[in-house]
């Protein structure tokens, strides 16, 4: 029976305009119905993880959650010497009337001046939800703007989450614009040099980008299920680029060889398009399920931002399979056509197809052939060594002191800071308790802030207590003088946890007590994912495993693919390591070293390599194994499979460290790590696993590859006695 593949091929080749305004119509109607329902953006509940997630939750029970605060600076211009007084008054006194007026304002506190006495702080609460701040901070920042120009003496700026929240955001698509700009072309001239042909480079591209339109309005009905965290989008054009090309890339190079073989003109222009996705597009759709199965894997994170991320992975790349089974059949076919009719009208013959492989790809494969042994020992310790480093890794979340500098709002903060150095983080205690124990709760509290004061040298400042209007809930705040990922910042937390608030408030009877603040936010989430990290990776495991069986019917390929693929993350991952926890490629890649690698990297690493991996996984083997059922000896069809992939895979490849490398330029930090380290892991899979490690492992396996081999000795009695095409399933 005819699988679904050649089936949809064979009806789109037919009916090749019906196909091809058919996806026009889809990928319309996925984008008009994402923007009629709109996107439903994650909420601060959404963000809410382990302890300080769940302090949140009671402060806002009493209506004591975070409001969306800024601070505007009044300091001296550079150069004027030490500031008037006067001067300074006036200008916070004109800050002050001017945040009053505006509806976005729910209250305005200080002057505040600093130690030194050379500048003045104005404290703006927005109204509204702390995540929604961002959204109408503008008012406040042109207020802000007009003052400063009418006080030319002066330096008066903003600072505070909801302007560094808009100043990441427009950073972050200035980037992706730029990105953009500098993958698009690239990819552009890999698909001419590998094609010889504007219109068959072209075609590539503009299904990647036809992916991206449709999967960006699927991603918008999905928020309604999987709230959106912002970075959707920019998930669905790094993978939707990367996949959509590839796909189109795998099946055109085998239709394009499958017409060059049909010199004597046997078959029709839908025949061969047939073939292609009797084979290439075969592996399309195994490779797709793989990485769209892979990238699930996070849901179980049980985080909205990977489940953002996993939204828009899992979208784009069952989009680019879908363009790959219907479109690009039909675009295939009337293209064939048209060449056809131009060979004809030129009375041109066909050119024969080039056999064997290019003196680049015999070259590297010779050692491979000759001494599979020692080539497998030495690119497998080659890749050991780079993994190495991962043993020294150090996970934090990124912090907004982490930001670029080239953002406004980070210059004012590192002013603002220097300032007023104890406004750096805040710890939170809630307690939750009935109404009546109102009086002992703030007793404690008050004995608890004593205590922290007198014994913990990184709090600092006035402690602030809150009671909520039913008296149930209660909040102290501390000031902390320390950066939220530092020693001593984390220190101060858990001498809080687990002798301060234990020996006083937590030991009132009848009372629930949590810690929150900036510091509790970025130690639990790194915590959160380091418990979920073993489930996603153990899921992920097992889904590469049952994938590579269930395409190649070998268990021991399935085997083979998950060692393969952990010593790639882990090479990568390694160098990752090597790269940013230390300092000499700050000035190579233009960022400043945090000293540690991202929270949500090597979680996303893990995840999107592994399923990309596939891609080539698939791609090779597939080869090997068509040429195993044609009655080829396993060694020779390892040789002659990867001698046919090469060319494809490396055009792929290049197309993949374009796209990824165009990220690792970002100005963000954790956007940093993660195009980087996804760019190393394409190069080290493509260059170094499949062209060595892999047909290595197999040559040495032999017959062994294929067990249970039952199966493949049936198909290749059976393709001895009658060709046809083969396929990955």
């Amino acid at each position: 029976m005819t699988n679904p593949t050649v089936r949809m091929a064979r009806h789109s080749a037919r009916h090749p305009w019906r196909a091809i305004v058919g996806w026009l119509l889809f990928v319309a109607l996925c984008l008009g119905a994402g923007i009629a329902v709109g996107t439903r953006p994650a909420t601060t509940e959404d963000y809410r993880i382990g302890e300080a997630g769940r302090a949140e939750a009671l402060a806002a029970e009493g209506g004591l959650q975070p409001k969306p605060l800024e601070r505007v600076l009044v300091q001296a211009a550079p150069g004027t010497g030490r500031p008037d007084p006067t001067q300074l008054a006036a200008g916070a006194a004109e800050i002050v009337a001017r945040m009053r007026k505006l509806p976005e304002v729910l209250s305005v506190a200080g002057p505040f001046p600093d130690a030194e006495g050379t500048a003045l702080r104005v404290d703006v609460t927005m109204k509204g939800a702390e995540l929604d701040g961002k959204k109408h901070v503008d008012a406040l920042l042109a207020q802000t703007s007009e003052v400063q120009a009418a006080h030319p003496g002066l330096v008066v700026a903003e600072v505070g989450g909801p302007s560094i929240g808009k100043g990441v955001d427009t950073l972050r698509g200035d980037d992706l614009a730029r990105t953009e700009m500098i993958a698009l072309p690239v990819t552009l001239i890999t698909l001419l040099l590998v094609f010889g042909s504007v219109v068959m480079a072209v075609v590539p591209l503009l299904l990647a980008l036809s992916s991206i339109v449709a999967a960006v309005g699927l991603s918008m009905l999905a928020s309604h299920v999987f709230p959106d965290a912002g970075v959707g989008t920019n998930v669905i054009l790094l993978i939707g680029l990367a996949v959509g090309v590839d796909y189109a890339l795998f099946y055109l190079k085998r239709e394009r060889e499958e017409r060059a073989r049909n010199a004597d003109g046997r078959l029709t222009g839908q025949a061969v398009v047939e073939l292609a996705a009797a084979t290439s597009g075969r592996a399309v759709v195994v490779s797709g399920l793989a990485v769209a199965v892979s990238s699930a894997t996070l849901y179980l994170a049980d985080d909205v931002i990977f489940s953002s991320i996993a939204t828009g992975a899992v979208a784009v790349t069952l989009v680019a399979v879908l363009s790959s089974l219907t479109v690009l059949p039909a675009l295939l076919a009337k293209l064939g056509e048209r060449a056809e009719r131009r060979r004809a009208a030129r009375g041109a013959t066909r050119k024969a197809p080039r056999t064997g492989s290019g003196r680049i790809t015999a070259a590297v494969l010779r050692p491979v052939e000759r001494h599979p042994a020692v080539t497998l020992a030495v690119s497998g310790l080659a890749l050991v060594a780079l993994a190495l480093p991962v043993l020294d890794i150090n996970i934090t979340e990124m912090s907004r002191e982490t930001h670029s500098r080239a953002i406004p709002a980070m210059r004012t903060y590192d002013r603002l800071m220097a300032a007023y150095p104890e406004l750096r983080a805040m710890h939170q205690v809630v307690v939750r308790a009935d109404a009546g124990r109102a009086e002992d709760v703030a007793g404690a509290l008050r004995r608890l802030a004593g205590r922290a004061a007198a014994e913990d040298p990184a709090i600092g400042g006035t402690p602030v207590l809150r009671t909520s209007a039913d008296r149930r809930v209660t909040v102290l705040e501390l000031a902390v003088s320390r950066s939220v990922n530092s020693p001593g910042a984390r220190e101060s937390l858990a001498r809080l946890r687990t002798e301060f608030v234990p020996a006083t408030v937590g030991a009132l009877p009848g009372t629930e007590v949590a810690v929150t603040g900036e510091v509790a936010r970025y130690a639990d989430y790194p915590d959160h994912q380091k418990r979920k990290l073993p489930l996603v990776v153990g899921a992920l495991l097992l889904v590469t495993f049952a994938m590579t069986v269930w395409a190649f019917r070998s268990v021991v390929l399935g085997v083979v693919g998950v060692v393969l693929n952990l010593l790639s993350a882990f090479a990568s991952l390694g160098l990752l390591v090597l790269v940013f926890q230390n300092r000499w490629a700050e000035g190579l890649l233009g960022f400043t070293s945090t000293g540690s690698i991202g929270s949500r990297v090597p979680l996303f690493l893990f995840v999107i390599l592994f399923g990309l991996s596939m891609d080539y996984q698939v791609f090779v083997i597939s080869r090997i194994r068509e040429a195993r059922l044609g009655g080829t000896p396993t060694r020779q069809a390892v040789l002659t499979g990867l001698s046919s992939s090469a060319g494809v895979v490396t055009s792929a490849a290049v197309v993949m460290v374009t796209v990824f490398a165009g990220f690792a330029a970002l100005h963000l930090i954790e956007m940093k790590q993660i195009g980087f380290s996804l760019a190393v892991a394409v190069l080290l899979d493509a260059f170094v696993i499949r062209v060595f490690v892999l047909p290595s492992l197999m040559l040495l396996l032999g017959e062994a590859n294929w067990w249970p081999a039952r199966a493949i000795r049936a198909a290749g009695r059976a393709a001895r006695t009658e060709r046809q095409p083969a396929s990955v399933g």
